[in-house]
């Protein structure tokens, strides 16, 4: 999906436009991220409306329009507004649009990023063009989210992954799946990577709110790129620098990424409910930490703002990021090896 302003929100009232140019122009938020705070505004501003009585109650609410919403609308919005909006979305939201087997009542995850939105947009409206004289949103504290630890592949399990792919396309996905277990990548970035951020032994990831970080590849990356590119789709132009090419020739996408993960979990006989795309990510970040890289070299390697996120991986006991990368017991699992190692099982 294209990620333009002028396209997905051409419904937005003057002031929310507005505020998303400045997310991507001045706080140098991605076009994804963008795109997800303006959904969140819109339901809440299509919430206001309805909860106002300024759109008719028999119009579904994802139908109602937000682009007459202005400058006197949000001064009346208070803190009390925004609870009743969080009461919503936490009991009666579906989880699940237009499903009749939907729940109702979005996570703990779902509202504290919506709560992060509002929080934005209304310190913009006071502190930045000065719409507001106070901020209904300064008070407001995030969701309490569960503290959940993060499953993750034991190195046996990771090994059999790896050996379990096999197909028409086995050199591309086995170096998506590598890269997740030594790289500790979200699908996002993996998808978003080009040709040109792999040189010289490093990887240049882009992460969240746009920030770039720079990763060491370790020998069983570096092998597993060789061994793809040479059997790299020829893309169409628009994608000619994608590193991951799909069938169709366009730059691989999330869905599919995560679809080829589940493939080859189920085939490796693992539990594909329990483990998923984002699940490598944690065995990448648990195997590392198991195996010495200290707390803050390893926010540095998965490009989190705050170490705190990072803190969860010491459920399991200062270098440097190019070390950190040869720490992983998979570094030097190269492909030829494994092929190694699976004869002499056999011949044994």
């Amino acid at each position: 999906m294209r990620y333009v302003i002028s396209e997905y929100a051409h419904d937005a009232c003057p002031l929310l436009r507005d505020f998303l140019i400045y997310l991507t122009t001045i706080r140098g938020k991605s076009p994804k991220t963008a795109f997800e705070y303006f959904l969140d505004l819109r339901l809440f501003l299509r919430f206001i409306k309805i909860n106002r009585g300024l759109a008719p109650r028999d119009v579904p609410l994802e139908e109602i329009s937000i682009f007459d919403v202005d400058e006197t609308l949000l001064r009346t919005i208070r803190l009390k507004d925004i609870y009743d909006f969080l009461t919503y979305i936490g009991e009666q939201r579906p989880t699940q649009a237009n499903s009749p087997s939907t729940d109702y009542g979005l996570s703990p995850i779902s509202r504290a990023r919506k709560v992060s939105s509002l929080r934005s947009f209304f310190r913009y409206l006071t502190d930045k063009v000065h719409v507001l004289d106070s901020n209904p949103a300064g008070g407001l504290e995030l969701p309490a989210k569960p503290k959940e630890l993060p499953r993750y592949l034991t190195t046996d399990d990771s090994i059999h992954l790896l050996e379990s792919i096999e197909g028409k396309y086995a050199e591309r996905d086995y170096c998506i799946l590598t890269l997740f277990l030594n790289c500790g990548l979200r699908v996002s970035e993996l998808v978003g990577l080009n040709l040109t951020d792999v040189r010289d032994g490093t990887l240049r990831v882009r992460g969240k709110g746009n920030k770039e970080r720079m990763l060491y590849l370790n020998e069983a990356c570096e092998d597993a790129i060789a061994q793809y590119l040479p059997t790299r789709i020829t893309p169409h132009e628009a994608d000619r620098n994608a590193l991951f090419v799909s069938r169709n020739r366009n730059r691989i996408n999330t869905q599919t990424v995560k679809w080829l993960v589940k493939k080859y979990i189920t085939a490796a006989g693992l539990d594909p409910t329990k483990y998923s795309a984002h699940k490598l990510r944690h065995t990448a970040a648990t195997l590392m930490y198991q195996n010495g890289v200290d707390i803050r070299t390893l926010q540095s390697v998965l490009g989190h703002a705050r170490v705190d996120t990072t803190m969860i991986y010491t459920h399991i006991a200062d270098q440097h990021v190019r070390e950190a990368s040869e720490r992983n017991p998979l570094a030097h699992m190269t492909r030829g090896k494994l092929a190694a190692k699976k004869e002499e099982s056999e011949d044994s």
